[in-house]
């Protein structure tokens, strides 16, 4: 993990929500607001992910409770940008790309048929939805939406490589489609070009913040990690592994020195 200097600077720091404010699904730590509150005193802070609305209320905004006036100067970017929020007496809509039905029916066909042409079963027991619609986004998650942290570390230890493979295959399939792998465990689907690349141009554009202005701070920003087409955009960027190491950036941040 690298921290320079020039970073103290930036005007907008954007966070990917899993695994790295947060650990995969589960709510916003205490510490990890308090700190959160700080920097949104001090800057604007955008939250990027590949959840949907609903997930970002339930594992971040409900559970950290963050001062309105500070709530205006946190934007939120569900399911990787393709849906845009922000706080303007309540957290308001911007926008939402969403799936067409045709678009949809196309990709649980192409999830059925990779299914069989590689003879994958799905695990014995499963936690929640396996394939789920996102509106904007269709997430498949190999133990399920619901699982805990343990099982999932357990499953992309032991079958990444076919993780990869799955997604290779729809990415055939599905070629006027985005396809990439995400979190430990899933696979997303969205509409063409829509990815983390896209996410910050957005965030661009909404906020009006140059990139030259931005950090972008993920846990997943190596070749094939779903937070690693930000690398595209040139924009300043810290890896972490974890929320520990996020609290580290943000520290670093706020220190005056």
């Amino acid at each position: 993990m690298k921290l320079k200097k020039s970073f103290k600077g930036k005007k907008l720091i954007v966070f990917d929500l899993d695994g790295t404010l947060t650990f995969s699904k589960a709510p916003i730590r205490r510490d990890m607001v308090r700190l959160l509150e700080k920097l949104l005193e001090q800057k604007t802070v955008a939250v990027i992910g590949g959840g949907r609305y609903e997930q970002f209320r339930q594992q971040f905004i409900g559970k950290a409770k963050f001062r309105k006036e500070l709530m205006t100067k946190l934007p939120l970017f569900p399911t990787s940008a393709a849906a845009f929020y922000r706080w303007q007496n309540g957290w308001k809509k911007v926008y939402a790309y969403e799936l067409s039905a045709p678009a949809k029916k196309k990709i649980f066909a192409a999830f059925r048929e990779v299914f069989r042409k590689i003879n994958y079963r799905h695990p014995q027991k499963v936690y929640g939805r396996v394939i789920e619609d996102r509106k904007t986004q269709i997430t498949f998650s190999a133990v399920g939406q619901k699982a805990p942290i343990p099982i999932k570390e357990r499953w992309h230890g032991k079958n990444d490589k076919l993780r990869t493979r799955l997604a290779k295959l729809l990415a055939k399939k599905l070629p006027n489609l985005e396809v990439r792998t995400g979190g430990s465990t899933s696979i997303d689907v969205t509409r063409k070009g829509i990815d983390k690349a896209y996410g910050i141009r957005q965030i661009r554009k909404a906020l009006r913040v140059g990139i030259k202005d931005m950090l972008f701070v993920g846990d997943r920003i190596f070749p094939g990690g779903n937070d690693y087409a930000v690398v595209r955009t040139g924009v300043d960027y810290v890896k972490v592994r974890g929320p520990a190491e996020a609290k580290k950036v943000i520290k670093f941040l706020l220190a005056k020195r």
